[in-house]
């Protein structure tokens, strides 16, 4: 067993909205909020006044404690609003994935139970689609639809709610976990909180930091690293509903951002797009990825490129997220490692063809244990025993190595594997080894099959632009770089990789495709 070279630290006993808003009066004036777009802003001390109006005007819409709230609606100055006002209400809050299709919001609203939906005007044809049943409200306006602002204009005293934030449900993200389908993830108020205290060792956040949010609240990532550890400590967030690079960049340079927290296709396109040398990236102290691995050399491209450190740490839904992180202001870090395990954190690293414990140098399948836990999928216990076993372990379904001056490194997810001949390849390496040539945009690996029907790496390939690469350049190009049986042996050239709203790589799109 491994554990954290961070002492402990302490979990308050409160929740969320008590934790990261309880000083958000006293601040006044500071900025909280900011849109990327507009540069409209919102103050500390209005955001704590929404909080308590919204939640007062949830409550009289007859919001319960132990109701479900669902979000469906892109980053906006609103959302953090209506996820702290829910909560504090003592409700739970579901949030929906911005690209759901009305099928995929009809399934997560009734697998939730939701009794209230939060939505924006542009959403609405996907929630009539759904057929949901349940009240509406938008964030904007809407003919036919009461909105968020009317809420706010309540009079009605606030709700005072008493919950154990040990026990009591706070966030139902969906993720499908390491197999199946889209289960809720049943995250307690506890649950973030202790999480919002263990990465903020390592991220060490500060009250003047202007931290861009393109990364979806939606998803756990943004929700918990960049909503609530961001506002925890006095930060500003600057705002954006999607990523599009030139409006990002725009951003960046506007506002003095000084930390990004994205996924590793934005760091592709700040150390590779020409257009990011158009911009003042000179505030930028640092850019932190995470949802998926990032290659050391890609890192350091962009760090070269932009003259700030680039970082990266590990989590998963299920985690709440975060269970490493690579420390900030440290003078060295190894490339590709996600750096050391949070406080209050352990970690087993085990063997996946014999279920043994093994050592340091050594890969096997990452099992974690800590106060960031989730307390299982919803209304699916042998899938949540299947996750977490007898002891607490969660099994993440990630394959990782620890090293002796205990550094971390995920290899692949375990069920990406593809066994060639018997060995073991991880697709990650060969995407690392891909998007190091500079004919190649984008790259992505999966296991597809030989005539004999045998599992062998096929890499999918965006050409850069004016490239006239060749599958057999891409071949050849690999074949010098790795284990012969580590080969790419088949190519496809595609014009983008698909990849989720958290930038990880949609293999089961790539093999539809097959």
């Amino acid at each position: 067993m491994f554990r954290s070279p961070f002492p402990d630290v302490a979990v308050p006993d409160a929740t969320i909205p008590q934790h990261v808003l309880g000083g958000a009066a006293a601040r006044g004036d500071a900025p909280a909020l900011i849109d990327g777009r507009t540069g409209q802003t919102v103050t500390y001390a209005h955001l704590a006044y929404q909080v308590e109006r919204l939640s007062a005007g949830l409550a009289e819409a007859g919001l319960r404690p132990g109701d479900v709230l669902a979000i469906f609606s892109p980053n906006t100055l609103l959302y953090p609003v209506v996820f702290h006002a829910a909560l504090a209400a003592g409700a739970t809050v579901t949030t929906v994935n911005a690209l759901a299709t009305p099928t995929d919001l009809a399934s997560q609203l009734h697998d939730s139970k939701a009794r209230f939906l939060v939505t924006v005007s542009p959403f609405l044809d996907r929630v009539t689609a759904s057929q949901t049943q349940i009240p509406v409200f938008v964030c904007d306006q809407a003919e036919g639809y009461r909105s968020v602002s009317e809420l706010l204009a309540s009079t009605a005293p606030a709700p005072v709610v008493d919950l154990d934030p040990a026990t009591a449900v706070a966030t139902l993200p969906y993720s499908s976990g390491t197999t199946g389908v889209a289960k809720g993830v049943m995250l307690t108020h506890r649950n973030i909180v202790a999480n919002v205290e263990q990465a903020q060792v390592p991220i060490s956040y500060a009250d003047d930091d202007r931290v861009i949010a393109i990364l979806p609240f939606f998803h756990i990532y943004g929700l918990t690293v960049l909503m609530n550890m961001v506002l925890a400590r006095g930060g500003a967030l600057v705002i954006l509903p999607r990523f599009d690079l030139a409006e990002f960049l725009g951003a960046l340079a506007a506002h003095k951002v000084t930390r990004a927290m994205v996924a590793p296709p934005v760091v592709l396109a700040l150390a590779k797009h020409p257009s990011v040398a158009d911009y003042d990236l000179s505030a930028l102290d640092v850019v932190f990825s995470g949802a998926a691995p990032l290659d050391g050399d890609l890192a350091a491209a962009c760090a070269a490129r932009l003259g700030c450190a680039v970082q990266q740490g590990y989590g998963m839904t299920e985690l709440s997220p975060v269970t490493h992180a690579q420390p900030y202001g440290a003078q060295q870090n190894k490339a590709g490692s996600i750096g050391p395990l949070l406080p209050n954190t352990e970690a087993r690293v085990v063997d996946v063809a014999t279920g043994t414990d093994a050592g340091v140098g050594e890969s096997g399948e990452l099992l974690i244990r800590g106060p960031q836990v989730m307390l299982g999928y919803l209304g699916r216990p042998d899938e949540t025993a299947a996750t977490i076993d007898a002891d607490g372990w969660l099994h993440t379904g990630d394959l990782g190595m620890v090293d002796a001056d205990g550094d971390w490194y995920i290899l692949d997810r375990v069920k990406e594997l593809i066994k060639y001949k018997g060995y073991q390849v991880p697709p990650a390496e060969l995407e690392a080894v891909l998007l190091n040539h500079p004919g190649i945009a984008d790259a992505a690996v999966i296991a597809g099959h030989d005539a004999d029907g045998e599992e062998i790496p096929h890499a999918f390939v965006v050409a850069a632009t004016g490239s006239a690469l060749t599958a057999s350049d891409v071949i050849e190009y690999v074949s010098g770089r790795v284990a012969p049986y580590k080969k790419v042996r088949a190519v496809t050239f595609v014009d983008a990789i698909p990849k989720s709203a958290s930038g990880k790589i949609l293999r089961k799109d790539l093999r539809a495709t097959l």
